[in-house]
């Protein structure tokens, strides 16, 4: 991110966002033929929408990662969380290739907000293998909040905020279309999208289509992993109006995603992998059993410019729709059949700055309902009411900037009883009637100590109300393995987190470390059950898990240095580190799950040609990604495992290609896990499938050597 054309491209974003009527002064064509070094920009000169509303990186107290268009694009990926997971504090939970669920600083589920089209992204994403209902091809950049300094977003943000931004709107007068495509050899992954955009007077529209299939992926250890194939398709439709004092815009979207289903069964003869009688490896059908997603959007965006200030209001409807297959006497008849609706509302006003002077103040919330239709049961229906009103002010005082603001929440809950004759008590779900209250905020602090060097400072407080799956889950999860219980006695939780920050950069090296310390009370996990033998309990021939809480602290950092000898080569090296306890517990339930191991990722990246008249930013780039052994794990009752370390060598090219004067089309080149080393990553939810008999190896294990080739060619009309 990086650069002067990172620079202008976020420019542009965040005004368009803020206020649509600011002209952008610098040409998005401007710095095209300088190489895309670590230095070209600024940080002050970047401008990031998630603390405040409107601010420069530079000024922000609490830690913010930018991920450029350029970066998305040259970064080959299964989706679009696994593509921003290689970010230092950023890891994702993975239920094979096709299902990411992001974690920030090692916290995940609801704890983190994703933000989509303005609104955040609720598609039932307390389950485990549930991932996140994006087209990656829709989004251009990426901004990364972490901690819950962010008031904006709703008090679920605990770890912090996801907010994915699609492309500015064309210049007046303009069109263009795009064109890309991928694939990956592992899984023989094929994706591809069309995107026709255009601007002409008042009106603006953008229309894109997507698609992407993968068979099994496979490794050295289990062959080709059957129920790991995965079919995805999108649809959008932006269409408005750009006024002089604002704009109104409407999004349709439509996704569906259909991945299979990993068991992990093993022949106790042989330890291989059950498979159907005549399956076919390379299969781009669906596998039994599978899961078919559905998420519908539509999204009302309007800014209006009132003064010097801007107001905007957000409307926004959700349908996401979650089914389970695994009947193969009934292949058209689902298991687990959930349906959710969701009802977003954001209203909020920015000032502009008097005197030094910024604030901004809103209220937003949601309201949803929840029902059944499936055969089988997980979570009981219900509906959701929430509000919260914030607002923050912002200071500069010469080299110093001062933020802040506070939050207030409210949120109510209420399920449905639903009869079992077979449940103990002759209920599956007992009627619940629960609500939360919470109060939120943050202060800080930017220190310009001198050019290029700044200190930053951060207090925040935040707060989460505990969600439906862990108030009163009670049934089998296929999807996770699992039969999961919940536990009505939950509190919400409530945390405090500090954060010192120190970023410095000059001609020859780029430096930031973060460092954070969170406080939780009343933290909420899942724990395997045991019975008083200490033999774990099983219903329905599957493992129980139950909700549980406690107090945690959780510590750690990331450290990134980029040296830069000369302009055209890098050498990178970014470290992250978390360490999450949970306080008075013996040595078998001190450590939280899902804590991701420390990790060191190294590279050396060079730009072999730079503005050729065939060939532009021509480069290639050698990594070493290292995830040391986690020994850090929740080892009561086997709910976890030491995880062994592992390094995987990686080999990235790119180029941008020519004709007269003009990019015609950008390559991408990438070879990953070159050495085809057998691993699991201590976040990967397969790693605790069945035990092969043979080798005594548990669970799954990740994909093996992977070669990826991606093509995109604009067009301009």
């Amino acid at each position: 991110m990086n650069t002067i054309q990172t620079t202008i491209w976020l420019t542009a974003l965040c005004a368009s966002a803020t206020a649509p009527a600011m002209a952008i002064n610098e040409p998005q064509d401007t710095t095209r033929h300088l190489p895309l070094t670590e230095t070209t920009v600024k940080l002050g000169e970047v401008v990031v929408t998630g603390l405040t509303g409107s601010q420069r990186l530079s000024q922000s107290p609490a830690p913010v990662t930018l991920i450029s268009p350029r970066q998305l694009a040259m970064q080959p990926a299964t989706n679009i969380i696994d593509a921003i997971a290689r970010q230092p504090g950023v890891a994702q939970i993975t239920t094979g290739s096709g299902i990411s669920k992001p974690v920030i600083r090692g916290l995940g589920y609801n704890r983190v907000v994703v933000v989509d089209d303005g609104i955040r992204q609720e598609g039932q994403q307390w389950g485990d293998e549930h991932g996140v209902e994006i087209d990656p091809h829709s989004v251009h950049s990426v901004e990364i909040l972490k901690g819950p300094a962010s008031l904006m977003y709703g008090s679920d943000a605990m770890a912090g905020v996801i907010i994915f931004h699609r492309s500015p709107v064309p210049m007046a007068g303009d069109m263009s279309a795009n064109v890309a495509t991928g694939y990956q050899t592992n899984s023989g992954l094929l994706d591809y999208s069309l995107d026709f955009a255009g601007h002409k007077g008042a009106m603006v529209w953008d229309t894109r289509y997507s698609g992407k299939m993968a068979h099994a992926y496979k490794n050295a250890y289990d062959g080709y992993v059957y129920g790991s194939s995965l079919r995805e398709q999108s649809l959008s439709q932006l269409l408005g109006c750009n006024y002089r004092q604002g704009h109104t815009h409407l999004t349709l979207s439509y996704y569906h995603l259909t991945p299979g289903i990993v068991e992990g069964e093993r022949d106790p003869h042989t330890g291989a992998l059950e498979v159907p009688q005549g399956y076919d490896p390379k299969s781009y059908g669906k596998p039994m059993p599978y899961q078919q997603i559905h998420h519908y959007k539509a999204v009302a965006d309007n800014s209006w410019m009132v003064g010097e200030g801007n107001i905007r209001l957000l409307l926004g409807y959700q349908h996401n729709r979650r089914q389970e297959f695994e009947d193969e006497e009934h292949p058209q008849e689902c298991g687990l059949d959930f349906m959710l609706h969701t009802v977003n509302y954001d209203l909020h006003y920015l000032s502009p700055e008097r005197g030094g002077w910024k604030f901004s103040t809103g209220i937003n919330g949601m309201w949803q309902r929840s029902l059944n239709r499936g055969e089988e049961f997980l979570i009981p229906a219900y509906r959701l009411f929430d509000y919260g009103v914030f607002a923050t002010v912002s200071r500069e005082m010469g080299r110093i900037s001062l933020s802040g603001g506070v939050r207030v929440d409210h949120r109510h809950l209420h399920s449905d009883a639903l009869a079992d004759a077979e449940a103990d008590g002759g209920w599956r779900f007992k009627e619940l009637r629960r609500g939360f209250d919470g109060v939120s905020g943050s202060v800080g602090m930017a220190y310009e100590v001198a050019d290029g060097l700044q200190l930053k400072l951060n207090l925040a407080r935040g707060f989460r109300a505990p969600n439906i799956s862990e108030l009163s889950a009670n049934g089998v999860h296929e999807g996770t393995s699992r039969y999961e219980l919940g536990n009505q006695a939950l509190g919400a939780e409530q945390s405090w987190q500090m954060d010192l920050g120190m970023t410095y950069s000059s001609t020859l090296v780029s430096a930031e470390v973060a460092l954070f310390a969170n406080s939780i009370d009343h933290y909420v996990y899942s724990r395997r059950m045991a019975d008083a033998q200490q033999r774990p309990v099983v219903i329905d021939g599957t493992p129980v898990y139950q909700f549980s809480s406690g107090d945690a602290r959780i510590l750690g950092g990331e450290v990134s240095v980029d040296v830069h000898p000369v302009e055209r080569l890098h050498i990178g090296n970014a470290f992250s580190y978390v360490n999450s306890v949970q306080l008075h517990q013996p040595a078998e339930s001190r450590y939280l799950p899902f804590t991701p191991a420390p990790r060191w990722r190294a590279d050396v990246r060079y730009e072999l040609i730079c503005n050729s008249r065939w060939v532009d930013h021509l480069y290639v780039k050698v990594e070493a990604d290292c995830n040391l052994r986690q020994n850090h794990c929740y080892t009561a009752n086997d709910t976890e495992t030491p995880t062994p370390s592992y390094t995987l060598l990686n080999l990235y090219a790119g180029a941008d290609i020519k004709s007269r004067g003009r990019r015609i089309c950008t390559l991408a080149l990438a070879g990953e896990n070159l050495t085809d080393r057998v691993y699991q990553n201590h976040l990967s939810r397969l790693k605790y499938l069945d035990t092969n008999p043979l080798t005594g190896r548990r669970g799954v294990y990740n994909m093996g050597r992977n070669v990826c080739l991606k093509l995109m060619v604009p067009i301009v009309l």
